[in-house]
């Protein structure tokens, strides 16, 4: 996962050695599956065939693999910027038989063309960027879409009660409290306005035990 100029990437929970653990860490703590089953129904439930979509931060593949068997005939790439946890991704494809174009690189930049995409969707990624990296991130991805392409986000929103905020301290103590500060603050929709999107909403919010998660989705408007 990209992090800052300072760092190539964050180690899917925070050092490399925890990496193996990821998924089934994620499966004990939070309601992954079915949040990401939402997040990949909202994202490709209505692409048409032939269409193309980017998994970025796409980790261990859980929600690439996902976004493959729900849009079988569609072109499904990930975006990765660790190479241990995309060996992980590439056994997972193989396993499921399926074709996945899995790539290592930094979210700002994705070695793809401009306007090569229809989706964008991203879980549990943005949080571990500084703003000023998710500013750049946004702006490569608003690049990537194709007018009128969508981006379609899970990840920690905002904190809403004392309890929320109380709860979601484990994370910005792993995660960092710079690049947390914008999830849990409820910057995202105006960052994703900040970067030229449209139609920028909030489409579902579910707390668990780490705080609030949020979907988000997003529009990059038609050419003028």
């Amino acid at each position: 996962m990209s992090k800052s100029m300072a760092e190539p990437y964050v180690p899917a929970l925070g050092v490399p050695f925890l990496t193996r653990y990821y998924d089934r860490v994620l499966a004990l703590t939070l309601p992954e599956r079915e949040l990401k089953e939402r997040l990949a129904e909202q994202a490709v439930g209505g692409l048409l065939d032939g269409g193309r979509v980017l998994d970025l931060g796409s980790g261990t593949g859980t929600l690439t693999l996902l976004l493959k068997q729900r849009a079988p005939h569609a072109e499904v790439a990930g975006l990765d910027g660790d190479p241990e946890v995309l060996e992980v991704a590439r056994a997972k494809a193989q396993a499921a038989g399926v074709e996945l174009d899995l790539r290592q690189g930094l979210s700002w930049e994705a070695p793809f063309e401009p306007a090569s995409f229809d989706r964008v969707v991203s879980s549990l990624f943005f949080h571990h960027l500084r703003t000023e990296d998710k500013q750049r991130t946004l702006a490569k991805v608003h690049e990537l879409l194709l007018p009128g392409g969508e981006l379609h986000v899970l990840d920690w929103g905002e904190a809403r009660s004392a309890l929320m905020r109380l709860l979601f301290l484990p994370v910005q103590i792993l995660d960092g409290f710079a690049p947390t500060n914008d999830n849990v603050r409820g910057r995202i929709v105006p960052l994703l306005e900040g970067a030229g999107f449209v139609s920028v909403e909030e489409t579902g919010r579910r707390n668990t035990v780490f705080g609030t998660l949020s979907l988000y989705r997003a529009i990059r408007a038609n050419a003028p």
